[in-house]
């Protein structure tokens, strides 16, 4: 939620480091101020009022008054454009550096890998491939209309809305296309399965199977999903006989397959729609691995159960138990092992599992081994996707202070080589910095983690140094205390830069997730408070030293904590910020709105509203964040 309006901005206005000529920042600017407009709401015998409801509708008016104010905050800032210059570049320069190699492939097939380049002076990511398409399908044919294809999916507008062009591999001559879909779809045998979406509300919600050589509009609806608050994707089984198409909300997820070698047969069940029951599935031979968490079972377990018979409960083995003090991040399956990722006090664990024979039965996992790390207090560890068949699991490995690097580990026999990252940039030297993780004690004595991060030669813990704290802690998603290059600006000024793993967020287990979200969603607040006073505390920064960002979701955490406590905070930077919180999730005509009541809460219901009302950063503006941006 948050994601921004179209602002009607030029491109040199609202592209960082597109600079305009120094005369355009010192021509003063009066502040704009936009019309108001009565507007009045009630519900529940509670009454808001709100003059600047018409932003909602957006508009010529709209766009005028944002470049307004746009071309006010470059005049506030004028005298900081210098710094801003520099920084920008001198980010540049470190990401231009960036380039780890092969090594990094996100995606491993049989004859191809997909990988991902940072290009040189641009911001954008692109994907190459070693050999030699995106994706492809070979087929024994004598008709030129087929030959070797690739299928690749394009957003001409931006708007999420994706054209899927079916190419011949070898001229690159465009043969279909499948207009107005997602990105997501996948080749079965001569055919493409790919995902529909709602348009109006911006859902996905059908699945089709699209036969070469036919009309988009003779395609076959495999399956459609009714309820608006869950969407679908499709993705392959590891050794791509089979797809899974998933239905899955906030907290219910559900599967079906498709055997790739009879599609015409259509979808069957694997898992049951049963609510609260979320299940992710994978498939080695006769048998499905299925990732399952439950209300008892929160943290997950994983279970298989034969292909022939999956929704039978009595055919079910239980492989890896669910146990309160781990979370089962996911599974990757092997021809041989299940590689079982974990989070273990909010630290990653890779553990490997050695598997019985195909067609053998399959055994509750014992004798896995884990994979050792280096010794760092916070980290990131990433699964990198193999072939199938392959023995070598890999690994992508950083620290708030480590570039990336791969470790390659060989499942039969548990060696481990470490293939190093290239220089991020000469000179560059990681010894230079400290990582460190403490612990903030939350209003309710929650222990919230935070992961720190500066340079030793130009921080003094004594409550000088300036701070940059960041969170998110929504959606169960993980901040992960990995590199990025462009922190490095920061850092080498004399920043402290730290992320409180705040509650709402999964780092912690489900339950985590669970106590900052719905009734419990202001423990988000609270808790990154605690982690800022902390930080105070151990002098780590001083009040006037401290700053904080966030995005979308983690914009509503920036504003609702400067409600909550303006004193506590230097500067603030709120990136498409999710601020209007009742007055959005009121409104189900707004695309995927109600696939976030869910997250937030069903404000329809009078106990939503009032907590949500009593959080939602636009309802509850406090005095102090008025008169400080009046000072300005």
């Amino acid at each position: 939620m948050g994601e921004p309006s179209s602002s009607g901005l030029s491109k040199s206005e609202r592209v960082p480091g597109e600079f305009k000529p120094d005369s355009f920042y010192k021509t003063p600017v009066e502040p704009p101020k936009a019309k108001e407009e009565y507007h009045k709401m009630e519900m529940f015998k509670d009454v808001r009022y709100d003059s600047y409801n018409w932003f909602r509708n957006g508009g010529k008016k709209f766009a005028v008054h944002l470049k307004d104010e746009n071309k006010y905050f470059c005049y506030k800032m004028s005298d900081y454009e210098k710094i801003r210059r520099d920084l920008y570049e001198e980010m540049k320069r470190w990401e231009e550096k960036e380039d780890y190699g092969d090594e990094f492939a996100a995606v491993r097939r049989p004859n191809y890998h997909y990988h991902r380049r940072v290009l040189t002076a641009k911001t954008a990511e692109a994907y190459n491939n070693r050999a030699p398409i995106l994706d492809s399908l070979d087929i024994t044919s004598e008709d030129p209309y087929y030959g070797r294809l690739k299928a690749e999916a394009k957003d001409k507008k931006g708007d999420g809305i994706y054209d899927i062009n079916i190419r011949n591999a070898q001229t690159g001559i465009i043969l279909e296309t499948i207009e107005g879909v997602t990105s997501n779809f996948e080749w079965a045998g001569v055919a493409l399965v790919y995902i529909a979406m709602d348009k109006e509300n911006r859902r996905s919600y059908e699945v089709y199977l699209h036969n070469l050589r036919t009309k988009q509009a003779s395609d076959k609806c495999l399956y459609h999903e009714e309820d608006d608050k869950f969407s679908l994707y499709v993705h392959a089984s590891e050794d791509k006989k089979f797809l899974f198409v998933t239905s899955e909300s906030k907290t219910t997820s559900f599967n079906y397959y498709l055997d790739v070698s009879k599609p015409e047969d259509g979808l069957k069940a694997v898992t049951r729609r049963e609510e609260g029951i979320d299940t992710s599935v994978s498939r080695r031979g006769n048998h499905f691995f299925i990732l399952r968490r439950t209300d008892e079972f929160f943290n997950s377990e994983v279970v298989a159960c034969p292909v022939a018979c999956p929704l039978d409960k009595t055919a079910e083995t239980i492989v890896l138990s669910h146990r309160e003090s781990v979370k089962i991040q996911n599974i990757q399956l092997y021809e041989d092992h299940l590689v079982v990722h974990e989070l273990v006090n909010g630290l990653p664990k890779v553990t490997i599992y050695g598997l019985p024979d195909v067609g053998e039965p399959v055994q509750s996992l014992q004798g896995g081994f884990t994979v050792l790390f280096d010794d760092d207090p916070t980290y990131s560890a990433e699964p990198l996707v193999s072939e199938f068949n392959s023995s070598w699991l890999l690994i992508r490995y950083s620290t708030l202070k480590t570039p990336p690097f791969v470790y390659k580990v060989d499942m039969k026999t548990g060696k481990v080589v470490r293939k190093e990252s290239a220089t991020v940039l000469q000179g560059f030297d990681a010894s230079n910095y400290v990582i460190e993780r403490k612990w903030a004690n939350a209003l309710d004595g929650t222990q919230i983690p935070i992961s720190i991060v500066y340079r030793k030669d130009l921080v003094k813990l004594n409550g000088s140094a300036p701070l940059l704290l960041t969170g998110y802690g929504s959606y169960e998603e993980l901040v992960d205390p990995s590199f990025e290059s462009s922190r490095l600006c920061l850092l080498d000024q004399g920043f402290i830069y730290a992320i409180a793993h705040i509650r709402g967020g999964g780092e912690m287990g489900r339950q985590w997730y669970e106590n900052g979200k719905l009734l419990n969603k202001k423990n988000t607040f609270t808790d990154f408070i605690a982690c800022a006073e902390y930080l105070i505390e151990n002098k780590y920064c001083s009040k006037e030293q401290l700053s904080i960002i966030g995005a979308s979701a983690g914009g509503l955490l920036i504003c609702g904590v400067l409600n909550m406590r303006p004193d506590l905070f230097k500067a603030a930077v709120a990136e498409a910020p999710f601020v209007d919180v009742l007055t959005t999730m009121l409104d189900p005509t707004i695309p995927l709105t109600t696939l976030e009541w869910e997250e937030w809460g069903d404000p329809r219901e009078e106990d939503f509203y009032h907590y949500m009302k009593s959080y939602s950063p636009v309802d509850n503006i406090h005095v102090l964040c008025v008169q400080n941006l009046l000072s300005l």
